[in-house]
């Protein structure tokens, strides 16, 4: 919509407009420029589209090796051209500076501009540093598209123009959960998803393959391999539902809501329009929140979704250790799993091969549970109508979220789809499992059942050979009870 600019009440619009250029991004420059803000003059790098506060930051806050995650900065491109078409329709931002906004904002979505995002973690817990990173950016990439000279914040300002009717309390988690939402559609769903589908195509595969089951580490009853597999594939799919739920919370976003949910500077409708482009822009289901004060006094949806995060990490490391636990051997473990081999496992011992993917898949499973521990504690630390740490709690979301992903596609494709059984030692062991007397309960009662489980043990026989000797049943007995797949029950579920 092209907005109706009174030009008696913008005089700068009375001037003829600048032209769009076509200009390709980059500074060729060298040395420094002069940037200013509310407290002076700063001398930035020539060749980069960042001004002073960006570099304040970059002094004040250079520590460690944490860059907030550029996934955040492009998240936050959604966030400046969604505000710039609305100010553009409501006639508070003429057209001409919306076009160079929106342009700028393009390149911040697409990564064309990650390099002038190099702001650290360890920042202001609102994120207003790299809030006002992108609006420096975007300001001078406009300015440049405009034929204006960088530093002068003239023909489009950082604060004035990029961030109009906005403040870094409410577009920062606005952009945290556009980012955390594409990094969940974008690859932790689909990877999860596709697991799950190998995990239950393998359970469909082995349904019928009858094993000695295990509790407390011990040999129990019988059940089928595919029977084991089939509630891995249940605690994964458990799993999706919870990050599918969580992810709802995400969808309602703060901005419009300014400093202190108020919506102070913003106009009439803001929130719900500004929340509707950006719904529009990403073709997600994105909606204003209808509580500002809770949108920014607090991350609580940010934390349930590192909540569901957690609780697929701690189904992966079942899987993954109950994987290479029956896959450990080959001569001495369970060896009822043949993993693949990806890779020679010992520098020193020739032929060794390891459950390398299992051993990664705990190792992220681990850092996925380190990552919720401080996203909660952050969580926790909103005070009054603002919770001050932001940056943590996205960069270890999205740290999280990304290590899930990249690790299930690996775990799927180097170990899940490739493993096999072992079939001789899986019926070995059905062979030589005593609790297979758990089927004669009913017939000689427990405590003989037990007996005759105890002296097999003891002396080293065979069930059948115990139970012969018991006296209690006969050979055809024995031959007609015990059989161990008619131990297993009906199907999936169970008995």
């Amino acid at each position: 919509m092209t907005a109706q600019i009174d030009h008696a009440a913008a005089p700068e619009a009375a001037e003829a407009p600048p032209t769009l250029r076509d200009v390709p991004i980059g500074l060729d420059a060298t040395g420094t420029r002069s940037e200013f803000d509310s407290m002076g003059t700063v001398d930035v790098p020539a060749d980069r589209y960042w001004g002073a506060q960006t570099q304040r930051s970059l002094v004040h806050f250079s520590i460690g090796g944490d860059h907030m995650p550029k996934e955040v900065y492009q998240a936050y491109g959604y966030v400046k051209k969604a505000a710039a078409i609305v100010n553009n329709a409501a006639g508070r931002l003429p057209e001409w500076k919306a076009k160079a906004i929106i342009q700028a904002a393009e390149e911040t979505i697409a990564g064309q501009l990650d390099d002038d995002y190099p702001l650290f973690v360890w920042q202001t817990g609102s994120g207003t540093q790299s809030n006002m990173n992108v609006n420096e950016v975007i300001s001078n990439r406009a300015i440049q598209l405009l034929g204006g000279t960088l530093g002068t914040q003239h023909p489009v300002g950082p604060n004035d123009d990029v961030n109009m009717g906005q403040s870094s309390n409410d577009t920062f988690p606005t952009a945290m959960h556009i980012a955390a939402i594409t990094e969940i559609d974008s690859r932790l769903l689909p990877r999860v998803t596709a697991l799950a589908d190998e995990l239950e195509r393998k359970a469909t595969q082995w349904m019928d393959v009858v094993k000695i089951g295990r509790t407390h580490l011990e040999d129990a009853v019988p059940l089928t391999v595919g029977q084991e597999w089939s509630g891995w594939a249940a605690q994964i799919r458990a799993c999706i539902d919870e990050i599918e739920h969580s992810r709802e919370g995400l969808l309602e976003l703060a901005a419009g809501g300014t400093a202190v949910g108020t919506g102070l500077n913003a106009p009439e409708g803001f929130s719900e329009d500004i929340a509707l482009t950006i719904a529009e822009l990403t073709g997600k289901r994105f909606r204003t929140a209808p509580n500002k004060f809770m949108a920014q006094g607090s991350l609580d949806a940010m934390v349930r979704a590192s909540a569901a995060l957690r609780g697929l990490a701690v189904a992966l490391m079942k899987v993954a250790n109950d994987m290479r636990w029956l896959a450990s051997g080959p001569r001495t473990g369970f060896a009822e799993l043949l993993l693949p081999q990806n890779e020679p496992g010992s520098s020193i011992m020739p032929g060794k091969v390891n459950p390398t993917q299992c051993e990664a898949m705990v190792m992220i499973s681990i850092q996925v549970l380190g990552d919720d521990a401080a996203i909660a504690f952050s969580g926790s630390q909103g005070n009054f109508e603002l919770n001050a740490m932001r940056p943590v709690i996205i960069n270890n979301f999205l740290h999280s979220a990304r290590i899930l992903g990249d690790g299930i596609e690996k775990f799927v494709k180097y170990s899940v789809s490739g493993t096999e059984l072992n079939r001789k030692k899986i019926d070995s062991y059905v062979g030589e499992s005593l609790m297979l007397v758990t089927a004669l309960s009913p017939v000689i009662g427990y405590q003989n059942a037990a007996h005759i489980a105890e002296n097999a043990l003891a002396d080293d026989q065979t069930l059948k050979e115990a139970a012969l000797a018991s006296g209690h049943v006969t050979e055809e007995q024995f031959d007609s009870i015990v059989v161990p797949a008619n131990l297993v029950g009906h199907g999936v579920q169970g008995a």
